[in-house]
């Protein structure tokens, strides 16, 4: 058997990094006109039909992105694109496509198109250079696509340390019974797969999904109401304790969840500390340096700030000043 790696738990400052640079844009902007500046910056290559991923949330959940900002930004943007969603593994409201279907209307994601990739079966695509799986099970309409936009909502998890980009893709477009199994469960354990090992193996997932759209991928992300807890713990999600800090956008997957997560590093101890916490008690930094092994992307980024004059900032210019957490209902 594969055997994960090591050291998740432990977060690398940017300065002892190696490799090349990627653009990460960044705005304090938290509104759908901050979206807009952002995915302005980052949308040449969303041609053709366009897939936009996102975690729709469980039902009436505080955190996740709202509705309503989606809306006024696909409108603007992306009018003629689909949100896409798979069905969950475990059993709640969203495990089968009724469900599903049901808590989409409830949180309003009923302004456009939403196909639920697995309602129809599943597509195996192949994941190149991983030691955990040679192909992986996605929903059947992935291959229907051209183009994926990644709008992700930065948070905590409760089982993989934090949810950015690489979450949002590596199990959000994991079909529901086959591939997120294949992710989650152990030989004797449906939900047996932990820390490093967990990492390593959705992170395989979002290499499928990325070498199958190939330059065709952007991400657009919202550092917003970011509890400990995963949108998918809906109403029962930790408070949010953790200050806001903006909105970053990248063509590199790796970029942009390095960039987050050296943005929570900068905070101060107390703004920190609790997602801090979730993330290196589950090993969350292990996706990091996975994606660097798989060649998912670079973890230095030049960091734009389009606030002030598209100037290069580091992460901790970009947090000093922080304001007071309001919380946003959706």
């Amino acid at each position: 058997m594969p055997q994960a790696g090591k050291n998740g738990n432990k977060y690398v400052p940017y300065e002892e990094r190696k490799g090349n640079e990627s653009i990460v844009y960044f705005t304090r902007d938290i509104s759908p006109e901050g979206m807009m500046k952002a995915y302005e910056k980052v949308k040449e290559k969303m041609t053709g039909k366009v897939a936009v991923k996102l975690h729709t949330g469980e039902q009436n959940g505080p955190n996740f992105t709202p509705a309503s900002w989606v809306k006024e930004f696909m409108e603007k943007e992306l009018p003629d694109a689909t949100i896409v969603e798979t069905n969950t593994y475990y059993v709640g409201d969203r495990d089968t496509t009724e469900k599903h279907r049901k808590t989409l209307e409830v949180n309003g994601w009923t302004f456009c198109p939403v196909d639920i990739m697995d309602e129809e079966g599943t597509v195996n695509l192949p994941v190149k250079g991983g030691k955990w799986f040679t192909e992986m099970s996605h929903g059947s309409h992935m291959v229907n696509y051209d183009s994926l936009f990644v709008l992700t909502h930065f948070k905590g998890h409760a089982m993989g340390g934090f949810g950015g980009a690489n979450k949002n893709i590596g199990i959000g477009c994991a079909d529901g019974k086959i591939g997120k199994k294949w992710i989650h469960a152990s030989e004797t354990n449906a939900w047996g797969t932990v820390e490093e090992e967990l990492g390593e193996k959705f992170t395989e997932s979002t290499k499928a999904t990325i070498d199958y759209f190939g330059e065709n991928v952007t991400c657009v992300t919202l550092m917003r109401n970011m509890s400990v807890s995963c949108d998918c713990e809906g109403v029962a999600a930790a408070p949010v304790v953790t200050p806001n800090v903006g909105i970053l956008a990248s063509t590199d997957i790796l970029a942009i969840d390095s960039a987050a997560v050296d943005m929570i590093y900068a905070m101060t101890e107390a703004e920190h500390h609790d997602l801090v916490e979730r993330i290196e008690s589950r090993h969350g930094l292990r996706q990091l340096s996975y994606m660097k092994e798989l060649g998912m992307g670079n973890d230095r980024y030049v960091l734009i700030d389009l606030d002030n004059d598209e100037k290069r900032i580091v992460a901790k210019d970009a947090v000093k000043d922080l304001k007071p957490f309001v919380r946003i209902k959706p």
